[in-house]
């Protein structure tokens, strides 16, 4: 049964679509076929971090407005073949997602897809809106700081009241927290909240931790989700994250922070 996930957040610039990218990898790196859609209309980003962004013809919004087939507009990762990417519309407004649009391609996207990945835009408004509201799972994305996880707990709120699952009385959206930019160090000298506080304050279970590291956005520049580099402990740490979403018990690490070690010091800066 396909699974919808939302990646979401109530805070601009805090990981979204890299997580989005490196979520849809993860799981089409372990054998699931998988779509990403890009929900920020007006503002797309998602193609550029795939690195397909040569390749678009059609977009989400023609797909709505039926100017375009969904296989038209489906763009298949040339790394992974069970990877697809439907990009966003660069040139309309967000209204242009219509609530009975987006459920139409999200039912074909679900008659061949096992998991459908939503990269939600910021804030609370109608592109948010859209793409949280059909959600099965929702991978809350934080960073370690006071007013990035009050903007999550709104999130938390409008997953808990204006979902599809919630208005319909079934079982509510399974919500995971995703921290990323994260140091160990700097949580230690006082400059940024710990997972323990994190936690108390949003009340769901962690999926991941992501640390902080200059090798995310190398690989943003580059068009490769971070997820694919194994030198990058970002990019191990996504892959841990996979895996406990698909029920491992994997132990947490790059959370405590440590004397280098030499493996430590060959990751640095990683």
């Amino acid at each position: 049964m396909t699974r919808i996930i939302v990646v979401t957040s109530g805070k601009g610039g805090v990981g979204k679509t890299t997580t989005s990218a490196a979520f849809a990898t993860g799981l089409a790196l372990q054998g699931y076929k998988t779509a990403v859609i890009d929900f920020d209309v007006g503002l797309r980003n998602l193609d550029l971090i795939m690195g397909c962004e040569r390749r678009v013809v059609y977009d989400f919004v023609n797909v709505i407005n039926q100017e375009a087939s969904l296989n038209q507009a489906l763009i298949r990762d040339k790394r992974i073949d069970n990877l697809f990417i439907l990009p966003a519309s660069q040139t309309r407004e967000k209204e242009a997602l219509t609530m009975e649009g987006v459920e139409t391609v999200l039912n074909e996207l679900a008659e061949t897809f096992d998991y459908i990945v939503c990269d939600s835009p910021a804030g609370i408004e109608h592109g948010a809106y859209m793409a949280m509201y059909f959600a099965d799972e929702a991978i809350v994305v934080t960073n370690p700081e006071i007013s990035s996880v009050r903007d999550s707990d709104r999130i938390l709120g409008l997953l808990g009241s204006k979902t599809k699952r919630i208005i319909e009385n079934r079982t509510p959206v399974k919500e995971h927290l995703l921290l990323t930019r994260y140091s160990p160090e700097r949580v230690k000298n006082g400059e940024m909240l710990s997972v323990k506080d994190i936690q108390e304050i949003l009340s769901i279970p962690l999926i991941g931790v992501i640390p902080e590291s200059q090798s995310v956005l190398t690989a943003s520049n580059q068009g490769i989700p971070i997820i694919v580099n194994k030198n990058s402990k970002a990019g191990l740490a996504y892959n841990d994250s996979i895996g406990r979403f698909l029920g491992e018990d994997i132990e947490f690490r790059f959370i405590d922070a440590r004397k280098d070690s030499i493996f430590g010091k060959l990751f640095r800066g990683r």
